[in-house]
């Protein structure tokens, strides 16, 4: 059994902008809530059996009680936020499992949920649908849980990550850490850049191993002096960033992988379609549910 999580948020953003806009007869955009709908009904065709989608019910998380400049979602159009519901209500009501977070991130819950159904005997693989680089810490050497990208095609495993960032899946957090990730809001710390985040990283693996005087460093690294300088002075910096980095993995998800089987659409599934007029997928979503 195949276990594919998928990253919803990513999913309304990336559909927003790659599919037709779409308003309705009171001249609400759902444009990019019928192209999810319409992928993940693609998904089931493809034999996908054990789905659970996760979204940011809301963007604010305990990561911007950590650090101020973390993301907020001040910055999202209006008209993406405005589906998050819609999508949710419309997805559920497909038959789909739905995590919403509200205290934590949709990186949460898929990573909670992957490291849950990889403890069923049940499973054989754990997909993890998203792109977010993020995820990649969350991958198993036994390539039980991997990650895919559903827009480029390409499968990630745990080589394929030290291959693209020089550091093994453990070691994610920290690579961010020092370099940061401006997607997210934090910047990592002066001079610490991909290159020399994972030359030093691929030999300490954590930040609290690495000596504060670099003459100690067991490799050769451009501008080693004024990194270990900038390290030894911002340390706990660094390491609040890997905090904000690291997956959460007791966000609320599922309780038995049972609940993840789609088991076909729900009673008020072809009315709440129709709000969105996506009364065609009505009779797809059906004619899937009689193939199962």
């Amino acid at each position: 059994m195949k276990v594919h999580l998928i990253d919803g948020t990513y999913e309304l953003f990336r559909h927003f902008f790659g599919a037709p806009s779409h308003l309705t007869e009171k001249g609400h955009e759902v444009g990019g809530t019928r192209a999810v709908l319409a992928s993940m009904l693609s998904l089931l065709e493809q034999g996908a059996t054990h789905i659970g989608i996760a979204t940011d019910h809301v963007i604010p998380s305990f990561r911007n009680d950590l650090y101020e400049g973390y993301k907020d979602g001040s910055d999202i159009d209006p008209v993406i936020f405005g589906q998050f519901q819609i999508l949710e209500d419309v997805l559920e009501a497909a038959g789909f499992v739905i995590f919403p977070m509200v205290e934590f991130e949709a990186d949460d819950a898929l990573g909670s949920a992957a490291r849950r159904a990889n403890t069923d005997t049940r499973v054989d693989q754990v997909v993890i649908c998203t792109p977010d680089k993020d995820l990649g810490q969350c991958l198993t050497s036994d390539h039980r849980i991997v990650q895919y990208d559903r827009r480029k095609k390409v499968l990630t495993d745990y080589e394929a990550v030290i291959e693209k960032f020089g550091v093994s899946p453990e070691s994610i957090p920290d690579y961010l850490g020092l370099m940061g990730d401006t997607a997210d809001g934090f910047p990592g710390l002066s001079g610490w850049g991909a290159k020399s985040s994972s030359t030093v990283l691929a030999v300490y693996n954590h930040i609290e191993n690495i000596p504060d005087d670099p003459n100690e460093w067991e490799v050769s690294v451009r501008g080693a002096s004024k990194l270990g300088k900038t390290l030894e002075e911002n340390r706990e910096l660094a390491l609040l960033f890997r905090e904000i980095a690291t997956i959460v993995y007791d966000a609320p998800t599922f309780g038995s992988l049972d609940e993840l089987q789609w088991e076909g659409p729900g009673s008020d599934f072809a009315k709440i379609a129709k709000t969105i007029d996506a009364t065609n997928l009505i009779e797809r979503a059906e004619q899937i549910a009689e193939t199962r």
